[in-house]
């Protein structure tokens, strides 16, 4: 792999919020590294039992708060994350400035958080953890995954369309 030779100047693009500069790719036994990440990532879900449709559930029902330490220490260290690559202008492993932007309200994102909580509170998952259900066993989540894809789908295909 060859980081990037010359730099570039960042020019946003309005449709990607987290522009790849990159210019190599990674292919064949490269992309091992993101099986490997995947499966580690996938046994902590496991092993920490947020894959766990009674964990979720007991969250929904204020009765338990396993899932909200979770969360909670998920957002604290993302927000100590992101404080440490602003203080020290961190790189990317290729050498790429870390472009974080600005984030904008838009009302939209109250609706779909909406849907999204209860999408997340009638079927017991959210996207993270998906894959470790289904490779815990639990293949009936394979209709909340296709269930997730065609939201998806649909929201690309009419997003210029909803409010803002």
């Amino acid at each position: 792999m060859s980081a990037v030779k010359h730099k570039k100047e960042h020019i946003a693009d309005p449709h990607c919020a987290a522009p790849n500069l990159r210019e190599d790719h990674d292919h064949g036994l490269e992309l091992l590294k993101y099986l490997i990440i995947g499966v580690v990532f996938g046994i902590v879900f496991v092993k920490a039992e947020i894959i766990s449709w009674f964990r979720i559930q007991e969250m929904f029902r204020l009765q338990s708060f396993h899932m909200y330490g979770v969360i909670g220490s998920a957002v604290v260290t993302g927000i100590i994350s992101v404080q440490i690559i602003k203080r020290f202008n961190v790189k990317t492993i290729h050498g790429e400035d870390i472009v974080i932007p600005d984030k904008v309200f838009k009302k939209g994102q109250v609706i779909g958080g909406f849907i999204f909580g209860l999408g997340w509170a009638i079927t017991g998952a959210c996207p993270g953890p998906l894959f470790a259900q289904i490779g815990s066993g639990y293949t009936v989540v394979l209709v909340t995954l296709i269930s997730a894809l065609a939201g998806t789908w649909v929201y690309g295909k009419y997003a210029d369309k909803l409010p803002n």
